[in-house]
């Protein structure tokens, strides 16, 4: 079984930084992308930020310049830097991770629980 747990969130005025941190464990073989998601009450799911194993990273045109995404591959945890949160980020941040659990599986896609991210202006 494969879990990933995200942790960090929290209430933040406008301005402010947060830091995300997502860690998977279980059985796992390897972790190919890594990234972030959120939704905002009544909006869709959407892309914040991915990563790779290698280190490719690929943000929405939002958040570029104030979203860092980083992963430590030792640790299965990926982190989402937050800096200069506006109101509009307020959203439950979800991770999610292509995981294959043992080298002759096939990789699946699985999702944390969500972390809530509030930011007052």
């Amino acid at each position: 079984q494969v879990q990933l747990v995200e942790s960090g969130g929290g209430l933040v005025q406008a301005g402010g930084s947060l830091r995300l941190s997502c860690a998977a464990s279980g059985t796992i073989f390897s972790i190919n992308s890594m990234g972030w998601h959120r939704q905002a009450p009544g909006k869709q799911r959407e892309l914040v930020a991915a990563i790779t194993s290698g280190g490719s990273t690929n943000y929405a045109d939002s958040e570029k310049g104030r979203f860092t995404i980083s992963r430590d591959n030792a640790k299965n945890t990926v982190y989402l830097q937050m800096n200069s949160l506006k109101p509009e980020d307020t959203a439950v941040y979800y991770c999610n991770a292509d995981i294959k659990r043992t080298r002759w599986s096939i990789v699946n896609n699985y999702w944390g629980q969500g972390t809530q991210v509030t930011v007052s202006a």
